[in-house]
């Protein structure tokens, strides 16, 4: 008895070791703390041809090169083929992550419920794919985590670990590329609007099973979703902490204060355009 006892606290004191180890390395690999090296190497793989690829990494999963990705593990991982098995296996393994300071942008298409009386539903599928593919294009330019696809918004995760800390400046900047091509005419039904907030959020794993997504969750990223719900069309909300963190002149910017649903104190923005 006594050594089945003992045998089960190791065990627990290896789980706990192998725990802890999966938390420090997320929040190496999220927080920036090697963002140099992982930087190069996500630049260097996303000039390969050609995507689909992992939203991390950038390794290209089809071919020519993704059997060769595949055989050094990086091929798409089965339970999200959005990663390669490499970038977030560990992570969903401990189901960890990390609180780290990062951006949040949530781009919200404008009137989309009318745009779909107007068309077929074929039409409107297409038009709306045509967006996702654009913002999702816009925001893996600008070094972004592509969080998800929500009816007719798309969301985006700017850590530091990919955008070499710049992860506000690389915001703001996504923000203001999606309002340009919006805008040229090869969307003429589109619309959107966009806010971005810069804080603390835990960044990382969640889900249980087979329904695990690696995404943010935090007040910060509820005040940028509330801000892209307040911004009119073709308008970027930036929040000061935005403004703040990437260095942005504002002397020039218009200011707004808002009361934000679910918010006991007002939010000051800056309005940007493209």
């Amino acid at each position: 008895m006594g050594q089945i006892i003992g045998g089960e606290i190791a065990v627990a004191h290896d789980q706990d070791k192998r725990l802890a180890e999966g938390i420090r390395r997320a929040h190496m690999f999220l927080s920036g703390e090697a963002a140099s090296r992982f930087q190069r190497g996500r630049r260097m793989l996303s000039m390969l041809p050609s995507a689909p690829r992992c939203k991390l990494c950038a390794v290209p999963f089809s071919a020519p090169f993704g059997p060769f990705m595949r055989m050094l593990g990086k091929g798409r991982w089965p339970k999200n083929p959005k990663y390669c098995r490499a970038c977030f296996s560990e992570l969903v393994r401990y189901r960890v992550g990390a609180e780290i300071n990062c951006s949040l942008l949530f781009a919200d298409v404008r009137g989309s419920t009318s745009i779909a009386e107007t068309l077929r539903p074929t039409e409107f599928t297409a038009l709306m794919n045509t967006f996702f593919e654009t913002a999702s294009r816009i925001l893996v330019e600008h070094d972004a985590i592509v969080d998800k696809f929500v009816g007719d918004e798309v969301i985006g995760i700017f850590v530091p670990a990919i955008t070499a800390g710049r992860h506000a400046a690389s915001a703001i900047a996504a923000g203001r590329a999606l309002l340009a091509a919006t805008e040229a005419g090869r969307q003429p039904h589109l619309a959107i609007g966009i806010g971005i907030n810069t804080g603390v959020a835990y960044v990382g794993a969640v889900g249980e099973g087979e329904q695990v997504e690696l995404t943010a969750m935090g007040d910060p990223v509820n005040v940028a979703a509330r801000l892209a719900s307040a911004a009119g069309p073709r308008e970027l909300l930036v929040t000061e902490s935005t403004a703040g963190e990437a260095s942005l002149e504002t002397s020039g910017l218009e200011q707004r204060t808002l009361a934000l649903k679910g918010k006991s104190e007002s939010t000051t923005v800056y309005v940007l355009h493209a």
